[in-house]
């Protein structure tokens, strides 16, 4: 099937692209080899100029850039336009860090070791990056900013549903001043992705996706010898201690499940409520979800997007019925949702029970699993019985005890009185289903390069 820019609220089909044949594939690798051998050479200061560059770029035209996000996955008009500015942040970031993240580290050699130990960090060349539509740009930034501010060279094979967004974040790069084949996007099938990673000028792949397409790039980046980082699927758990402030934890439920449509890694997805305070807070979470407004997302009155595709609409709305028909309750919420557009309705989940297969799912839209838990150990326990380990929240007035609750949590990021955050300046990614390695921070910037050893030992020392 081509790329294609399908608006999700009115269902046209606004522009369709056609797959990129295996000889445009290999040039591209080519030509992203030959830039990166010059790329890498370029001095810090003068990548970040074109990193600055692109975040500038980026708030000069936030309007135009944000338009095309919501016209191709339905993100509500108002998260377009922050999506854009958290992309530039990201750039601006690696403009001012890079050079320093990366300093040569001087080894404090004592008797264990001889001479004068330095470790350099040396780019490794041509990147495959495999990203998702649910955000087109940030995700997209994450990867390149940090990367190319590295000296690595970059190919981009995005999401079916977003060709023009992808296309603009290679437009962006080369108005920034990059090199021309340094950053190119590609409309590569799934099936040339391993024609990609077995070419020798290519020496690494990071993805965003679900486990499923994960676990085929990894296996295909392990026979080739390649590095390999994912970001795959998230259930994060929304965990709410009986001393929590109500009022204000009702309202990050709400916003934390639904943000995006609720199609995000990182929402909420999974609530779970101490005993004492479980009917007060459903009750109060149903009325908050029950005044979202699904609409038009170019309206700004919009709260509630559709989802970015009918067929992804009509996939949640059987994982509800199968998650039904194995024991759980659902009971939808608020005004009905408009049959314009890939909607699906808001929709709770409750008595998922310990041996319900549904409790392990992640459900990729408005639906939000709610769990009683007997205590704060049980609420603990919940909140790790997952496959995943992405992110997690917890809501307590007390966020010192918080804070330690959080360290019993087993995830990559667990935030204290706030839904799974994403920041330019905090690093990103999970544990178990969820994925390995890092992004963003200098954690980010340094996953694909070669840590190299240079170590002068002085040729008059006695064997």
């Amino acid at each position: 099937m081509p790329y294609a820019t399908t608006n999700p609220y009115t269902g046209k089909v606004e522009k369709t692209f056609p797959d990129a044949t295996d000889a445009e594939v290999t040039q591209a690798i080519e030509n992203a080899h030959k830039a990166f051998l010059s790329w890498k050479k370029t001095s810090f200061a003068d990548r970040a100029k074109v990193m600055q560059k692109a975040a500038d770029l980026l708030r000069k035209d936030i309007d135009a850039y944000a338009k095309l996000l919501t016209l191709e996955m339905g993100k509500v008009i108002c998260e377009a336009k922050a999506e854009v500015e958290l992309s530039a942040a990201i750039f601006e970031y690696y403009a001012k860090n890079a050079e320093k993240l990366l300093t040569p580290e001087k080894l404090p050699v004592a008797n264990l070791a001889e001479g004068d130990a330095v470790l350099v960090h040396e780019p490794l060349g041509v990147l495959l990056t495999i990203e998702p539509w649910n955000f087109p740009y940030y995700q997209v930034a994450r990867i390149i900013a940090p990367q190319l501010s590295a000296g690595n060279t970059i190919l981009l094979k995005h999401a079916g549903i977003v060709p023009q967004s992808a296309a603009a974040c290679e437009k962006l790069m080369l108005r920034a001043g990059l090199p021309k084949g340094a950053f190119k996007n590609l409309y590569a099938a799934h099936s040339q992705i391993e024609l990609i990673l077995n070419h020798p000028f290519v020496r690494g792949v990071a993805l965003t996706g679900s486990e499923g397409a994960g676990a085929v790039v990894a296996s295909a980046a392990g026979k080739a010898l390649k590095k390999s980082t994912l970001e795959l699927g998230g259930a994060d758990a929304f965990v709410v201690l009986a001393d929590a402030d109500l009022e204000k934890t009702v309202k990050w439920a709400v916003f934390g499940r639904h943000w995006n449509g609720g199609q995000v890694c990182v929402s909420s997805k999974r609530m779970i409520i101490d005993d004492k305070i479980y009917d007060e807070f459903v009750k109060r979470y149903t009325a908050g979800v029950a005044g979202l407004h699904a609409g038009d997302p170019f309206d700004p009155a919009t709260t509630l997007a559709p989802l970015s595709s009918q067929s992804a609409a009509d996939e949640l709305k059987e994982k509800i019925r199968q998650a039904v028909t194995l024991g759980a309750t659902a009971t939808e919420v608020g005004p009905k949702v408009p049959n314009q557009g890939a909607f699906v309705q808001p929709t709770i989940l409750i008595n998922v029970a310990d041996n319900n297969p549904a409790r392990n799912w992640e459900f990729f839209g408005p639906v939000s699993m709610l769990f009683r838990a007997k205590d704060e150990d049980d609420a603990v326990r919940i909140a790790n019985d997952s496959p995943f380990g992405l992110g997690g929240s917890v809501f307590t007035s007390n966020p010192s005890h918080g804070a330690e609750v959080a360290r019993r949590i087993s995830t990559g990021m667990v935030f204290v009185n706030h839904p799974t955050m994403v920041k330019a300046d905090l690093p990103f990614g999970g544990i178990r289903h969820s994925g390995y390695g890092r992004e963003l921070l200098g954690l980010g910037i340094k996953e694909f390069v070669n840590h190299k050893l240079i170590d002068v030992v002085d040729i008059n020392a006695a064997f």
